[in-house]
C-alpha cells in the first residue's frame, strides 16, 4: 500500500499545464485513487500566491491520504508543499512530511539555484543536520514539476512532443521523460471533455511492471488539469480519477 501512496504523490501531481500567472489563487484540485476495486483515497492540490522572502511565489500544497476500509488497516496522512517562485518557474523552499503506517518522514529541502545545489534537512532526526548536495540546472520538486509542465503553450504540447526534466524525489534526483503521444474523449464524472493522452517514461522494476506503464490525461485547454491517470504496478494497478475541482482559470467544457 505504501508504494500506491508514493505513486499518488508523484504522479497525481504530475499532471497538468499554464503558466504561473494563469494559475488561479484558491485553485483545488481532487483525484479520488482506486487500487484494483478498492476505493483507495485521494490526493488534493491546493494554490495560493504568496510572498517568500521578498519574491512572489506560489504556495502549493498537496494531500494525499487512505480512506475506507483500506484506511482501517494502512493509515496514511502524506503533506507536501512547495513554495515556487513566479519569476523563474522554479521551487525555492519544498517540504516532504508523510505518515504512512508506522513509516515517518519528514525533510525540508532549500534550492540554490544559482550554484546548483540544494541544502536537506532532516527535520524527523535532528541530529542528522542539514547537508549540501549538489543539483542539476532547472531541477523541480515533486510539486513544482506539476506547475512547471503547466508553463508550456498548447502549440508545445502537440501530439509526439517530449519534455524531459530532473525532479527531487524524497533525497534523489529523478530524470523523467513525458511524451504526447495523442487526444482523444474522455468520459468522467462530469461528462466528456477532449483531454491529451501523455506518457511518462519511468524506471521498472521498483513499482511499475514496464518502463511506460503509466497513462494520464489532462483537459485539451488553457486549464490542463488532470482528468484521469492509469499504472499498471508490479503487483495490480492504479487509477486515480477527477473528483471535484474548484476555482480553476478558464471553464471546463463537459458535455454530457
Amino acid at each position: 500500500m505504501k508504494k500506491i501512496i508514493n505513486i499518488i504523490a508523484i504522479f497525481a501531481f504530475f499532471l497538468g499545464y499554464s503558466q504561473l500567472t494563469n494559475v488561479a489563487d484558491g485553485e483545488s484540485l481532487t483525484l479520488r485513487i482506486h487500487y484494483g476495486f478498492l476505493n483507495a483515497g485521494t490526493a488534493n492540490l491546493t494554490t495560493k500566491k504568496v510572498n517568500y522572502k521578498g519574491e512572489p511565489h506560489l504556495y502549493v500544497k498537496g494531500t494525499g491520504q487512505t480512506t475506507g476500509a483500506v484506511r482501517a488497516f494502512f493509515k496514511v496522512e502524506d503533506l507536501y508543499e512547495s513554495y515556487i517562485n513566479m519569476q523563474t518557474e522554479l521551487p525555492s523552499f519544498y517540504v516532504r512530511n508523510v505518515k504512512e503506517g508506522s513509516y515517518r518522514q519528514h525533510l525540508q529541502t532549500v534550492f540554490n539555484h544559482d550554484n546548483h545545489t540544494l541544502v536537506l534537512t532532516d527535520k524527523k532526526t535532528p541530529a542528522n543536520g542539514s547537508k549540501t548536495i549538489k543539483s542539476v540546472k532547472g531541477v523541480q520538486d515533486m510539486l513544482s514539476c506539476f506547475y512547471f509542465l503547466r508553463s508550456k503553450s498548447p502549440a508545445e504540447l502537440k501530439t509526439g512532443t517530449i519534455i524531459n526534466m530532473n525532479v527531487w524525489i524524497d533525497d534523489e534526483m529523478f530524470p523523467f521523460q513525458l511524451k504526447v503521444v495523442g487526444t482523444e474523449n474522455l468520459k468522467t464524472k462530469f461528462g466528456t471533455i477532449n483531454a491529451l493522452k501523455i506518457i511518462p517514461s519511468v524506471k521498472s522494476g521498483r513499482v511499475f511492471k514496464e518502463k511506460e506503464g503509466v497513462t494520464m490525461w489532462v483537459s485539451n485547454d488553457a486549464n490542463h488539469i488532470p482528468l484521469l491517470l492509469k499504472a499498471e504496478l508490479a503487483v495490480g494497478s492504479l487509477k486515480a480519477s477527477i473528483d471535484d475541482y474548484k476555482n480553476v482559470k478558464y471553464p471546463l467544457k463537459f458535455s454530457k
